[in-house]
């Protein structure tokens, strides 16, 4: 790839607005949430938005999961080098979202659908855990025929990678797949991340059909257990190495490019499995100082946009890793899914 190509990297996922909060148990209890969790909202939960808005000084801070990873991504990249896809309604809470990402110097291609409002995401931090609870609104209506536009599918056309995330799953699998498609007969990188543990529960159809595309499959130790149980590796669950192993090894499309899988824990070592080799590598993760850390929503989605960017930036699997900690490392000291500013520079550990 040429160096700095302009929008290299297209992300792929559901626009969000953050309503997030310090919680406690009573909250979570009321509305039937796990401490350290990802779901989508039923009507039980609708009125979780007001509760956080009026009672619990939440803020607001423009999310989706892979949003905040292309963020991420262009936070660490030459500029015009992401651009990302979603859909949001035509009210205020998408205007906010498109000034928040506008001040990172992010590109969005917005399918607005103006009958539904923008997506939130109610997130509840207790301690060092979050709970997340969206309602995807607008989010959950975008379609494939925005993609296949003549001036979006330009972008794609051009794109070397894609990176979707695993909620728009629960939206819209042709986009997916076509994306999918565009990067296994072209050999571009389709990089897919699990995102929650329910993706591979409740989704698992599409899911499989998507794999044979996958390049990288990236998620966290918890998504990976997931993964395990409800496909046919249940016997693997509690060993999160072999985990690896097996996604790096599930059958392939793209034949030119082994498979890289990439399974974050926390504060253990990040584990990555490349198909075709033996064993599994682990990188044991960056040391901060624990009265640094402010709060851990969104890490993941940082360590995929710091790793992503190494790999658009042609790096080896081992930068990539330590960007994506980087990135991550920074992610944690801030409040929600954001980087500091003035922008921070990396440096390899």
């Amino acid at each position: 790839m040429a160096p700095n190509k302009e929008f290299a990297l297209l992300c792929l996922e559901n626009p969000l607005l953050d309503i997030q909060a310090f919680g406690n148990e009573d909250l979570l209890s009321k509305y039937g949430l796990k401490a350290n969790d990802a779901i989508l909202a039923g009507k039980e939960h609708l009125p979780i938005y007001e509760d956080l808005l009026n009672n619990y000084d939440a803020k607001l801070i423009a999310g989706g999961a892979a949003q905040n990873t292309a963020r991420g991504a262009q936070y660490m990249l030459a500029p015009n080098s992401v651009v990302y896809l979603g859909c949001v309604g035509d009210d205020k809470y998408a205007a906010i979202l498109r000034d928040a990402v506008k001040q990172v110097g992010l590109r969005v291609e917005y399918q607005v659908d103006a009958n539904t409002p923008t997506g939130r995401c109610g997130v509840v931090i207790t301690g060092a855990n979050r709970s997340l609870c969206t309602d995807l609104a607008a989010a959950n209506n975008y379609s494939a025929s925005h993609l296949r536009s003549p001036d979006i599918w330009a972008l794609a056309e051009a794109a070397d990678f894609f990176y979707v995330g695993g909620f728009h799953f629960t939206v819209c699998v042709d986009a997916i797949m076509a994306l999918a498609e565009e990067a296994a007969s072209k050999n571009k990188a389709f990089i897919v991340n699990l995102s929650a543990p329910f993706i591979p529960q409740f989704f698992g159809k599409d899911l499989a059909a998507s794999a044979p595309y996958w390049d990288y499959i990236i998620c966290n130790e918890t998504e990976a257990a997931s993964y395990a149980t409800h496909h046919d590796l249940a016997h693997l669950a509690d060993n999160v190495p072999a985990i690896a192993s097996a996604l790096a090894n599930l059958p392939k499309k793209n034949t030119q490019r082994p498979r890289v899988a990439v399974i974050t824990q926390g504060t253990n070592p990040t584990i990555v499995a490349v198909q075709g080799r033996d064993g599994v590598k682990e990188y044991p993760v960056h040391v901060i100082n624990a009265e640094k850390i402010n709060d851990t929503n969104g890490a993941g989605d940082a360590f995929a946009g710091g790793f992503v960017a190494g790999l658009v930036q042609g790096k080896d699997i081992d930068a990539s890793v330590d960007m994506g900690q980087w990135l991550a490392a920074l992610s944690i000291q801030e409040l929600g899914p954001s980087y500091p500013f003035p922008k921070q520079t990396y440096q390899s550990s």
